[in-house]
């Protein structure tokens, strides 16, 4: 097992590496000149020759490169052409609003998935309506069904707020940058209550998707599970149904569904895009959405590392937690 988690671990590293290499050589086949989108469109070609020696891009691309990958080593992701501060700066502003709303949309599709693969499973009652319903909300595309969550929750019913983080006056401000978190550390209980409010709609919209997915797989595999000989002998033992699926064939379907929950991070981080900018969620989506039509590729590429990067780890973690799970995966 050691062994395979050693060549999970060098895997995630190479594939990030890979995406350092893809980055750098789609900056450099931009048609945007960095150099002189910083001295200005005015200045002079010899102020624009000695920015362009001074930042090392007269270098041969190879040189270039490793000094890139040095700046990534340090932390430096390189300036933002449109903010004219650090790449690093503005993620760490903008960072924790993702966090938060990424960590909500992870809770709410895991509770969702749950609900979808253990009812259709037991087949309970309503089940065919539940999972009708998260399947018609799933098959809409996220920006339309962020647009009819605010039509109808904020504008017609005035239930949720539609826009920003919070709307209390003076809001915590640390230590973790999560305001749901920081509301309690501070003891602003009416903090933490608004920062839910105004991340139900774009956490849903957001979750709904992988939830759907997700549970699909989880339903599939209780289903194989549940007719397997050792549900068979435990019916026979007088064991109830429910009791079955809880402690037999939850605990020996989670490996496919983990598998699916993985891949489907990479819907979740594609989707923060979209969401934040419906809802104007000040995180690295909008980030990333503002900075897309100023050709600003530092803070392209920094966002794109920055997601790449986590869906990889995540998804490390996830094998990982198989290989526990399920040690006949190595073999």
């Amino acid at each position: 097992m050691i062994s395979f988690i050693s060549r999970r671990i060098a895997g995630a590293g190479a594939v990030c590496l890979g995406l350092t290499v893809v980055l750098f050589i789609l900056q450099h086949m931009s048609a945007v000149d960095p150099v002189r989108i910083l001295v200005g469109p005015s200045a002079p070609q010899s102020v624009v020759e000695e920015a362009r020696h001074r930042l090392g891009y007269d270098q041969p691309l190879v040189v270039q490169w490793f000094h890139y990958l040095q700046g990534l080593v340090t932390g430096n992701l390189q300036t933002s052409l449109r903010t004219q501060r650090p790449v690093t700066t503005d993620l760490g502003q903008y960072l924790p609003a993702s966090i938060e709303l990424a960590l909500f949309a992870i809770v709410i599709a895991t509770v969702l998935a749950l609900t979808l693969g253990l009812l259709t499973a037991a087949r309970k009652k309503g089940s065919g309506l539940f999972s009708g319903g998260l399947l018609a909300l799933s098959s809409a595309p996220t920006f339309l069904l962020a647009l009819l969550a605010v039509l109808l929750f904020y504008s017609t019913l005035h239930w949720l707020p539609a826009t920003g983080r919070i709307s209390v006056d003076n809001p915590p401000t640390g230590p973790t940058g999560l305001l749901t978190v920081d509301g309690l550390l501070h003891g602003r209980l009416d903090a933490t209550v608004d920062a839910v409010r105004h991340l139900i709609l774009p956490a849903t919209c957001l979750a709904m998707l992988p939830a759907v997915a997700v549970g699909r797989v989880l339903r599939s595999s209780l289903t194989t599970a549940m007719g397997s000989e050792y549900v068979r002998t435990a019916r026979a033992k007088g064991m109830s149904n429910s009791r079955i699926l809880f402690r037999h064939g939850l605990r020996n379907s989670a490996v496919t569904p983990l598998s699916m929950a993985g891949l489907q991070l990479g819907t979740l981080f594609a989707g923060l895009v979209i969401v934040e900018t419906v809802f104007a969620w000040p995180g690295i989506g909008l980030y990333l959405d503002q900075s897309i039509p100023t050709a600003d590729f530092p803070a392209i590429a920094g966002t794109t590392l920055l997601l790449g990067v986590g869906y990889v780890l995540a998804n490390t973690a996830v094998d990982i937690i198989q290989t526990v799970l399920d040690p006949r995966i190595v073999r």
